[in-house]
């Protein structure tokens, strides 16, 4: 490998990309590095020395061997499932390739080291197909394996090795992997600590996982995962080992180390398959120890259209009129973890304009947005929700998001921002839709000022999507007719689907979308506002007018084949449609 590295660095010499001087800069380096026991070459010296970077490479080698690039970063550059499935994973390994794409039967995959078409020609004979090669970085390869392929570790054989490495831990003990020391031996035995630790992070994003819950309980550490909005229990790391896991998490999302008494607040950065995770990391004491609970916040799924929040074209036409009014209130309400937020973040990207000032106020910023003026609240500041907005009302914004109305006097300056021409977004904690009309009033903001600003109220709920590879017709029963409190007559030829459960899914479902209800105020529910009419009074009404119900949304999913009935009943018991 060493002799192929320094073809590349001559090469690099060749097309003027990198000199002399950086070159024996990096020899140097790179000798450092294998006296430490590496083996390192000039390359990686010049990587390390940032002469170059690896994208750089990998035009220079594609542009030498006539081959295409690829780059695992892009977002559009998700490789198929049925893709990976062409290629053991024994054998991507062993090649250090990986399959990215077929085309008219051609298997384009991906290598760093384009000279060698003899894997290439070993492949191609073993899957009898067509193969050629396309140039991509060492590091995106490696992740790519260890992300479609799984890492190739399980939490078990760390846990063994830890075993050996710390075996004189008892349940007890608080030894404390970060704490520093003169000597090698201290970081020896922390490293498979920092290594699990990293495992867990990335079997849950490979895993789709929004939260990784660690929880310590009597006589054991339980480890769950969040798929799908589901808990599910994986492999348990023994109790000894919970403190040493603790202190690591801690130390990575920069917490006090001392501190075991009161609740602390962090964040990790964790780069996985060249995206960039944020980790909102909580944690509180308990009476077996500290529990921690990570939120995985990906970046890069932030970034939804309206059209993949999960809206049928009908009602996609009703938000994109909705988030185009000049003025008003549009609130989203639901429980948490119902997705509002990705909502409020899709609807100002899809408004986000150099012709467009937009400020937000959020606790916490998720998210950062480019190109969207973003407020951290602070109470310890007294940087609250109302002064926070006071102050970007001074800003000449022309859209406004507020995180959560909680109070009435928030709400009274998000309406009188309404009132002067401001468009402006903001969450409520209620189950439906025309609640929201009556918690505001409820909080002690006017009727009137209700009535006149709120235009319009999106009830969501994160239904599990079903899995495409495993499903199968479902025949409804009468249990379930009956928690949906409908007639078999009134479903009509609808048809519906349910998961098996299969290797690509989570017990038949993989991924989630959105229910929604949807709700314009017009002059009719005005006026009943008016009159302080009960949240009953204002949901009949609302349904009168041709507002869908979660029920009812979900249910036109469900026939759909993109989520199943028992997902709608789940979600929607309490709906009264």
């Amino acid at each position: 490998m060493i002799e192929a590295d320094d073809f590349v660095v001559e090469l690099l010499l060749s097309h003027g990309l990198v000199s002399d001087e950086q070159v024996e800069q990096a020899r140097e380096k790179a000798a450092q590095e294998r006296g430490a026991g590496s083996s390192a070459s000039a390359l990686d010296g010049l990587y390390i020395i940032k002469a170059i970077d690896e994208k750089e490479v990998v035009q220079v080698l594609a542009s030498e061997y006539g081959m295409d690039t690829y780059d695992f970063d892009s977002a559009e550059k998700k490789v198929p499932q049925e893709v990976v499935d062409i290629l053991p994973a024994d054998v991507a390994r062993r090649y250090r390739m990986m399959p990215v794409s077929i085309t008219g039967g051609i298997l384009k995959m991906a290598t760093s080291d384009p000279a060698d078409l003899e894997s290439l020609d070993s492949i191609r004979f073993l899957l009898k197909m067509d193969v050629e090669g396309v140039v991509a970085p060492k590091r995106q390869i490696e992740q790519a394996l260890n992300y479609y392929y799984g890492s190739g570790d399980s939490v078990e054989d760390f846990i063994n090795e830890i075993t050996e490495t710390t075996g004189d831990l008892t349940v007890g003990s608080t030894t404390d992997v970060t704490t520093e020391t003169s000597g090698t031996e201290q970081e020896d035995d922390a490293a498979p600590i920092i290594r699990l630790v990293s495992l867990l992070i990335l079997e849950a994003f490979r895993t789709r996982a929004s939260d990784i819950h660690l929880e310590p309980l009597e006589k054991r550490f339980r480890l769950r995962y969040r798929i799908d909005g589901v808990l599910n229990e994986i492999e348990n790391p023994p109790k000894y080992l919970q403190n040493l896991i603790i202190s690591r998490l801690k130390l990575m999302a920069g917490m006090d180390l001392s501190e075991h008494r009161i609740p602390q607040d962090g964040r990790i950065r964790f780069s996985a398959m060249g995206r960039e995770l944020d980790l909102r990391v909580s944690d509180i004491p308990t009476t077996h120890g500290e529990s921690i609970v990570m939120r995985i916040l990906d970046k890069s799924g932030v970034m939804l259209g309206i059209s993949e929040l999960g809206f049928f074209p009908d009602d996609q036409d009703t938000i994109n009129r909705i988030i185009n009014f000049p003025d008003g209130i549009f609130l989203v309400t639901g429980p948490t973890g119902s997705g509002k937020t990705t909502s409020l973040y899709s609807f100002l990207h899809a408004l986000n304009q150099p012709t467009r000032k937009i400020i937000t106020a959020e606790d916490p910023v998720e998210y950062e947005l480019s190109g969207i003026n973003q407020v951290q609240i602070n109470a310890e500041i007294n940087l609250t929700f109302a002064n926070a907005l006071r102050a970007m009302l001074r800003q000449a914004p022309n859209i406004i998001m507020v995180g959560e109305i909680r109070d009435q006097e928030t709400g009274e300056i998000a309406i009188n921002a309404a009132l002067t021409g401001h468009l402006v977004f903001s969450t409520l904690h209620t189950n439906d839709a025309p609640s929201a009309i009556t918690r505001l009033i409820d909080m002690g903001v006017k009727p009137f000022l209700v009535a006149s600003s709120v235009r319009a109220i999106m009830a969501q709920r994160l239904v599990r999507r079903l899995c495409k590879y495993c499903h199968e017709p479902h025949e409804v029963s009468e249990l379930e007719l009956d928690q949906l409190d409908v007639s078999r007559e009134s479903l009509g030829d609808m048809t519906f689907m349910m998961g098996r459960g299969c290797g690509e899914c989570n017990k038949g479902y993989r991924g989630r979308i959105g229910i929604y209800e949807i709700f314009i105020l017009d002059e009719t529910i005005q006026h009943l506002i008016y009159q302080q009419a009960d949240a009953s009074a204002i949901r009949r009404r609302a349904l009168e007018m041709g507002m869908r119900s979660l029920r009812q949304d979900g249910l036109r999913k469900a026939a759909a084949g993109i989520t199943t009935i028992q997902e709608v009943i789940r979600l929607t018991v309490g709906d009264e449609s």
